[in-house]
């Protein structure tokens, strides 16, 4: 028999059911959080998922911890705006996907992982792009690696930057 490994995973699920880790989103200073950063503004950035819905999946997160969009002020709505327009725009270019997620999970009985800081999740789709692996094997295939995504995509946020700041 042949096995699918995901060592990678162990982290997160091993942390699902234990004390609230210090927040992901707050110590992006931290090397493995810095590699995910793909774009990075005053007031936000933008940052690959380290667990993965589908190849591209982003996260525009405010800098500032906040756990709603009622918390953030204007200037910081009009930048996470901004940034989650820029990713739409960076994962069509890049990836040319047949569809795009957008959400925003508030609280953890919405489905929020990080239920304390507010972030919007950006998720390429393409018509099949479920499997079985998914129901069966509680599993996805990803075909490209977290660095070649953040290869594919940097670029394409430093141009959106100057051209359209």
């Amino acid at each position: 028999m042949e096995r699918l490994w995901a060592p990678w995973r162990l982290a997160y699920v091993a942390g699902a059911s234990g004390d609230a880790p210090p927040c992901i989103f707050c110590h992006t200073s931290d090397k493995d959080r810095a590699d995910l950063i793909v774009a990075r503004g005053r007031l936000s950035f933008v940052i690959l998922n380290l667990y993965p819905y589908n190849n591209g999946h982003l996260m525009v997160v405010p800098t500032r911890h906040v756990p709603n969009l009622a918390a953030m002020n204007a200037e910081e709505l009009a930048e996470l705006m901004r940034y989650t327009r820029w990713s739409e725009m960076a994962l069509n270019e890049a990836y040319k996907p047949q569809g795009i997620n957008v959400g925003i999970n508030l609280g953890r009985p919405a489905g929020a992982g990080v239920a304390d800081h507010l972030h919007v999740h950006l998720v390429p789709r393409w018509s099949g792009d479920t499997n079985f692996m998914t129901v069966v094997g509680n599993v996805r295939v990803l075909p490209e690696s977290l660095d070649a995504t953040k290869a594919r995509l940097v670029p394409i946020f430093e141009r959106l930057s100057r051209d359209q700041a």
